[in-house]
């Protein structure tokens, strides 16, 4: 593949539609992102790591020497200051291996309810693997924990994270509105930056 290629075509060591989805609103009109299932890997990947960092390396590397491609990979975490970074790396497995989205948000509410503070934040890290060198870029978006769920959008914590500047959940934002102020975005924007000032 060839980083003109590359930089108009996406490979995401993903098999999450939601992220994939978000990623995409978030690129610009030339870029696309091509699914694990379109390169023909289907291949479940583990995240054994105690870092966003690591598992998104690992995620990345993985599916670039299976398939002799350039890739790229995310994690995603939100961090409690009331519960010292928790969830943290164990976002999407907060409440178990096999809790769902709603248990999760169930769980966090219960562990903060009394705390004297809700601040939290969400980071993303994105692992990209070109030409078998592994960059990383970080996207944060800062906030607070919602005392209860609202709105119906999104995916994961939406429902009761709301970014600072906004008075709305991620869940009650549109995908644009939620891109305004997005970690996942400002994470692949820096990716884009650093591949637009590759191919220049």
């Amino acid at each position: 593949m060839t980083l003109m290629n590359l930089i108009t075509e996406l490979i995401f060591a993903s098999s999450n539609p939601n992220k994939a989805k978000e990623i995409q609103a978030s690129l610009p009109g030339n870029f696309r992102i091509l699914s694990l299932k379109e390169v023909g890997f289907y291949e479940e990947i583990p995240e054994p790591f105690d870092t966003l960092e690591e598992n998104a390396k690992h995620k990345a590397v993985t599916v670039a020497k299976a398939l002799s491609i350039n890739c790229f990979a995310e994690d995603t975490g939100l961090e409690t200051e009331a519960l010292d970074g928790a969830p943290g790396v164990r976002t999407a497995r907060y409440a178990g291996e096999k809790a769902n989205n709603q248990q999760n948000i169930e769980k966090l509410l219960s562990e903060l309810e009394g705390k004297m503070t809700r601040k939290a934040r969400f980071k993303t890290v994105i692992a990209l693997v070109l030409d078998g060198e592994t960059y990383l870029f970080t996207g944060i978006c800062e906030g607070v924990i919602a005392e209860a769920t609202a709105g119906e959008a999104g995916f994961g914590y939406d429902p009761v994270f709301i970014p600072q500047g906004s008075d709305k959940t991620f869940a009650e934002m549109s995908l644009e509105e939620k891109n305004k102020y997005s970690h996942r975005k400002k994470a692949v924007a820096g990716m884009i930056d650093f591949l637009k000032s590759m191919q220049g």
